[in-house]
């Protein structure tokens, strides 16, 4: 078991940057690769950005967020982030993280999910 918790999000005018953080506890965090996921009204899920385990060697994007959004984990501080730089007005939505695995070079979600940070981007 894992509990995660999101904290971060707000409301940024378009152009501007937020850092999302999700803090874990309950199980040993570097086991866990991880995933931020978000979720706009009347939209299904989708995945935004995930990192492996241990010492996250490696990353995948979404491809409306390369180039703009980083994700990164601290294992010292069972934390995973999400930096958000050019924010657009379509980035608006509910941040959640997520531990997984992954399978081959796709992120698999396990059904550990904090309760979303809402990150509204508007002018």
């Amino acid at each position: 078991q894992v509990q995660l918790v999101e904290s971060g999000g707000g409301l940024v005018q378009p152009g501007g940057s937020l850092r999302l953080s999700c803090a874990a506890s309950g199980s040993i965090f570097s086991i866990y690769a991880m995933g931020w996921y978000r979720q706009a009204p009347g939209k299904q899920r989708e995945l935004v950005a995930a990192i492996t385990s241990g010492g996250g060697a490696r990353t995948n994007y979404a491809d409306s967020v390369k180039d703009r959004f980083t994700i990164s984990r601290d294992n010292a501080k069972n934390t995973v982030y999400l930096q958000m730089n050019s924010l657009k007005p379509e980035d608006t939505a509910i941040y959640y993280c997520n531990a997984g695995h992954f399978q081959y070079s796709d992120y698999v979600p396990f059904t550990y999910w904090g309760q979303g940070t809402q990150v509204t981007v508007s002018s």
